[in-house]
């Protein structure tokens, strides 16, 4: 028997579990551990509580552990209750599937004044993330800025744009919903440093705000090149600049209270405000021959009463693992970081990539593991029932999947009309409920 530990819940740490059971079969056990006392990781905080079909992307991962070859092991934080050099004593093969939860910052004047939240946080805070339960985004004012102009941009601008109403049938929590809905905001500037062509927002996303009750998209044509330079992009991004040509071609609808406004060409140079966030210096930028984005010296203020800032993450360190600074990862040579300890996801890769791309990227893994250690070589290390005793020893209470079944009954037990759950976002009441 081979005993394997993933180090994370989310869609790269089920993936991998999943390809290290059909690499093994029964000769395979696989715990999956995890810092929360319940699993899915991005899918549970991460992915827009208005995107549920996305969500049902776990009850593919409910397979995996229902199976019998997996276990999902809660509450237990790698770095602090049990190290990694430990892990690696107890188990053939560790892989560190931890994501990257931490946001990069802009690195200019005036980041640290209240107002300014980056979108791990801000996300989190509606999607029901212990971590940031209190974090009270400014929504008193009038004004939003979003930096960035990716997927995660749209979600938060979108959050931030729709009426109650529109939330039907989404696991947002309720202090957000609560919050949002008394919410001052009227415009929302989605602030990028490059032009239409250089952004990272996917058609579907994109093509949502053309939908919303109460909000309507406000793009320039003055920001488009030519027509016919779409032609050289490729065919799914080409359907992303042909939605935002479209949102240029119509006005902001007047009967709708809020713009979603799309300033493209602005670099963000300083926040200022007398004691909170008030505005943003920005700087109009060019592309230079390479695509990069260059100042061009001319300055212009955004009123900014809340700014989220969705320019990227990094992995967290964990002690004893090597880190490449750069990329914000694990340093790793194509998932192997060290003898028997791997990465995979986005701690491997850096953010980059949807959901469906840590499938190819855990299974990949799998197959190194694999073949340093083949199915049937002689039996491994002892594996979860050392942990199990490890952590008793050490006063840890973990939580394994029929304690997180008892959470989600208690969620969906406790949901508003329409909605699928809502959310315990204390680790307390969680932990209350299992009688812990």
């Amino acid at each position: 028997m081979r005993h394997f530990a993933v180090v994370g819940s989310g869609p790269a740490g089920f993936y991998t579990a999943e390809a290290l059971v059909k690499a093994y079969g029964d000769a395979a056990q696989v715990d999956i551990i995890d810092r929360y006392p319940v699993p899915y990781g991005l899918i549970r905080f991460g992915v827009a509580p208005d995107h549920q079909s996305l969500k049902a992307v776990s009850k593919r991962y409910d397979k995996v552990i229902e199976e019998g070859r997996v276990r999902f092991v809660g509450g237990v934080t790698v770095g602090r209750d049990v190290s990694v050099d430990e892990l690696r004593g107890l188990y053939d093969a560790v892989i560190l599937a931890i994501g990257a939860p931490i946001d990069r910052k802009l690195g200019i004047p005036g980041e640290e004044l209240p107002g300014v939240v980056g979108s791990a946080e801000f996300v989190g805070w509606y999607n029901g993330h212990p971590d940031f339960a209190d974090l009270a985004p400014t929504l008193e004012g009038a004004h939003a800025v979003v930096v960035g102009n990716g997927n995660v941009a749209l979600d938060c601008a979108r959050i931030l744009s729709k009426s109650r109403h529109e939330f039907e049938g989404s696991d947002i929590v309720g202090h957000a919903l609560e919050a949002l809905e008394k919410s001052s905001i009227r415009t929302v500037t989605i602030l990028g440093r490059r032009g239409p062509h250089q952004i990272a927002m996917t058609p579907k996303e994109l093509g949502e705000l053309g939908h919303l009750e109460i909000s309507s998209p406000d793009v320039s044509a003055d920001d488009f090149p030519p027509p016919e330079s779409d032609e050289a992009q490729e065919p799914g991004h080409r359907k992303s600049i042909t939605i935002l040509r479209e949102f240029a071609d119509q006005m902001p609808d007047p009967s709708k209270p809020r713009r979603i406004v799309f300033d493209f060409f602005a670099k963000p140079v300083r926040i200022e405000g007398d004691g909170h966030a008030e505005r943003l210096i920005v700087e109009r930028t060019m592309l230079d021959e390479t695509g990069t984005a260059q100042g061009t010296g001319e300055t212009y203020t955004v009123p900014a009463n809340l700014i989220v800032t969705c320019i990227g993450y990094q992995t967290p360190r964990i002690e004893g693992v090597p880190y490449d600074e750069r990329g914000g990862k694990f340093a790793n040579d194509h998932g192997k970081i060290a003898d028997r300890l791997y990465a995979v996801g986005w701690a491997r890769r850096g953010p980059t990539g949807t959901i469906g791309t840590n499938r190819p990227d855990g299974y990949e893994v799998a197959d190194q593991v694999a073949a340093a250690m083949p199915p049937g070589s002689e039996d491994g290390k002892a594996g979860g029932a050392q942990l199990d005793a490890l952590l008793a020893e050490r006063g840890v209470h973990a939580t394994n999947y029929d304690d997180w079944r008892m959470i989600e009954a208690a969620e969906a037990a406790a949901a508003r009309p329409g909605s699928p759950r809502e959310k315990f976002v204390r680790e307390s009441d969680w932990l209350k409920l299992l009688g812990h």
